[in-house]
């Protein structure tokens, strides 16, 4: 019964700490951006609350992580679908890469600036200024975790048209939405086929607080450095230096 009373007490004291972080009015704002009703404006707010604010002020809430982990799969589970309707002639190498391209980081962030939704994010003043200057990490997972928020808010049919009209229209108008951006893949490929050795990669530096870091990585091909690449995290940086690797060997060859 005491244990009840306390999640109970808890429960509306996060109610009540929620409440005071978005106005009335910027939750029809946000409405108006994602063309949704919002009924549940506890799990937007949420989905808005980066973990970088609750470390600085130790607030009893939680942040918009269990959100962007349920939306980063209903997210590859609508674009998965999308693909399979519209790519019936190709197999499932091909459905993976192009999924890759459509749910990465950067344009993720790039439907996050699309609505604004930076207006909407709340993050700690340590973040703050690095964040005005551009932080994929922090719009991306926005992003994910405000489409956990629509389909536990409006179900699978309403987040499905969200994702249509804000991600997979947009980039599927591109010409190049089909070009294959994996370097790391490609530089691969192009070391097996000229029978060299397999790329290797290592960090040359890492520089920056925990939930702002830049990696500093160099790709060598045996004892030959090609290419150095950096990136907020190693995936980033990893590709961003075998991409340097591409140009260098294709200027070679």
């Amino acid at each position: 019964m005491l244990s009840r009373l306390v999640k109970k007490f808890k429960s509306k004291k996060s109610e009540k700490i929620l409440n005071s972080f978005l106005s009335e009015e910027k939750i029809s704002e946000l409405e108006s951006k994602i063309g949704c009703r919002i009924t549940n404006r506890h799990l937007f707010i949420q989905a808005l609350i980066h973990r970088s604010y609750l470390e600085e002020t130790q607030k009893q809430i939680i942040s918009n992580e269990r959100l962007e982990f349920l939306g980063d799969a209903v997210l590859n589970l609508l674009v998965a679908e999308y693909l399979y309707s519209h790519f019936p002639e190709n197999d499932e190498g091909f459905l993976t890469k192009v999924r890759a391209r459509i749910v990465n980081r950067r344009v993720l962030a790039d439907a996050a600036e699309a609505l604004s939704l930076a207006d909407f994010i709340i993050i700690g003043k340590n973040l703050s200024q690095s964040f005005k200057n551009g932080s994929t990490t922090v719009l991306s997972d926005a992003f994910e975790a405000v489409i956990g928020a629509i389909y536990l808010d409006s179900g699978i049919e309403e987040t499905t048209k969200f994702v249509n009209r804000i991600l997979i229209k947009p980039i599927t108008k591109k010409d190049d939405f089909l070009r294959d951006e994996n370097y790391k893949s490609q530089l691969l490929e192009f070391a097996q086929s000229q029978r060299m050795e397999n790329p290797v990669y290592y960090i040359v530096s890492e520089e920056g607080p925990q939930h702002n870091r830049m990696f500093t990585i160099k790709v060598l091909i045996g004892d030959v450095e090609y290419g150095t690449g950096q990136g907020r995290n190693k995936k980033s940086a990893e590709q961003d230096a075998a991409k340097a690797a591409m140009i260098k060997l294709l200027e070679e060859s």
